[in-house]
């Protein structure tokens, strides 16, 4: 309806108002049909009072919703009615009279409010892509493992990895604290720290490789872990995953031919080297942002129970890769979707506090989200642990520990589980050391377990809260 023209009665239409007001509203309202009656509503009389029926009838859906008759007559502006037409059409004196008229007429109805958007939706694309970034990396060492001193350099591999896991992660959690305040100032947190950590890491591991090609392979690890954990900070997936190509494309070689010495040590030095360059091209564009002033420094305490965890998480999987080497490439690709969910948890933790009224409803819903991605998270690891010849015993307590550790962090509750995945590792690792009955084989899923419930007891009770999604 575009102006007065549009309200011109008409014969088929006198019986309009009547019809469209007896009849359901419940697609407006969510009321049942027989809740909207015209017990208070006096009809028109005469050829004026039809045409008031008629233009209400015409204006129903937009007139229920008003709260007072002046809104009414906004909208008979905007419809262009003037005040001679008003009087001659319609017998009313002005334009308030009218719309008091019509304001009567209609009963008052109110839309439901629109669903707001879930503000945690995930990007499917790129957890899957990180899932699959974190394992990657593994090519490098089926290509360039012949080259290599096994029993020199796997000590020295796994020193330098673990402190570069405890390092990245305390800078990654540091580093986000920072973007609140400014990519500039996160940029400059991640050069000074991933700077630090490789080189802090390189010393750990080179002193127990000695020299040649395992010094250098403990140096290209530790640069690498630091450069790509820049770019997965910074949101560089894609960067990350193209300069892997290298490595991808000779690790799929390998199956059917053999690419020698020098491509076998080649590839992953090219990809290494893509690497640093692409994490030196995000870093420089940090730098186009300009600074925050006065940008506040979190104190560098916060990030240390992360870092803790870090080293818990890399210990725990490493012993774990001791009995069932191909579990931990199960666990590592699972991290994608294990993102994921967490991402789904706060998504439908935000849903379950607006479709309840009362706490111990929260809670109930909040425990039942909780289960079901848990319960998403490891069922299909079952399958995938058998596929690849591993134990699922040993694989599901130590996913459901690392998940749920995870969600913890995620509602900024850091300490539990550094503490609970520290005392699994040493609990594990001194059985493993000393080899004491039960054994290894049995010691970590016992301690993986004993963890994961102390943190599923500790998440059904912190995130059972409202306040903990508000």
């Amino acid at each position: 309806m575009s102006g007065p023209m549009a309200l011109e009665p008409g014969g088929a239409e006198q019986d309009t108002l009547a019809l469209r007001l007896a009849g359901p509203r419940s697609a407006v309202s969510g009321f049942p049909a027989d809740q909207h009656t015209l017990a208070l509503v006096r009809p028109g009389h005469g050829a004026r009072g039809d045409a008031v029926d008629r233009l209400a009838a015409e204006l129903a859906d937009r007139i229920a919703p008003a709260v007072h008759p002046y809104e009414v007559a906004a909208l008979l502006e905007s419809e262009g009615l003037t005040g001679e037409v008003i009087r001659e059409r319609y017998g009313h004196s002005d334009l308030f009279s009218l719309a008091t008229a019509l304001y009567e007429r209609v009963p008052r109805t109110f839309p439901d409010p629109p669903r707001p958007a879930d503000p945690w939706r995930p990007d499917h694309v790129r957890c899957a892509l990180r899932g699959a970034l974190f394992a990657l990396p593994g090519l490098a060492y089926a290509l360039a493992g012949r080259l290599l001193d096994q029993h020199g350099v796997v000590r020295a591999l796994v020193v330098a990895g673990l402190l570069s896991w405890a390092w990245n992660q305390a800078l990654g959690h540091r580093a986000y604290l920072r973007l609140a305040t400014g990519r500039r100032e996160a940029g400059r947190t991640l050069l000074k720290g991933a700077t630090a950590g490789a080189l802090a890491a390189t010393a750990a591991g080179v002193p127990l490789a000695g020299s040649g090609p395992a010094a250098v392979a403990v140096t290209a690890q530790s640069g690498y872990l630091a450069a790509a954990g820049v770019l997965l900070v910074l949101g560089r997936e894609r960067l990350l995953l193209a300069a892997l190509g290298p490595v991808i494309a000779g690790a799929a070689t390998l199956p059917w031919w053999e690419p020698g010495t020098v491509l076998r040590a080649g590839l992953p030095l090219l990809s290494l080297l893509g690497t640093l360059a692409a994490a030196g091209w995000a870093l420089r564009a940090t730098r186009t942002v300009p600074p925050v002033a006065d940008a506040a420094r979190p104190p560098l305490v916060r990030s240390l129970p992360y870092g803790l965890f870090g080293l818990a998480a890399g210990s725990l999987v490493f012993l774990a890769g001791r009995q069932h080497p191909w579990a931990v490439i199960v666990l590592t690709l699972s991290m994608g979707p294990a993102e994921w969910l967490l991402y789904r948890y706060r998504g439908l933790s935000v849903a379950a506090l607006r479709a309840t009224a009362t706490p111990a409803g929260f809670r109930r819903r909040s425990a039942a989200v909780l289960a079901g991605c848990l319960l998403a998270y490891l069922g299909p690891l079952v399958p995938a642990a058998l596929l690849v010849d591993a134990e699922p015993v040993t694989l599901l307590p130590l996913a459901a520990a690392l998940w749920t550790s995870l969600l913890l962090q995620a509602f900024g509750v850091a300490w539990p589980p550094a503490a609970l995945c520290l005392a699994a590792a040493a609990g594990a690792g001194a059985v493993a050391l000393a080899g004491l009955p039960p054994g290894a084989a049995t010691a970590l899923p016992l301690c993986c377990g004993a963890a994961a419930l102390c943190l599923t007891v500790c998440a059904l009770r912190m995130l059972g809260r409202p306040a903990a999604h508000a």
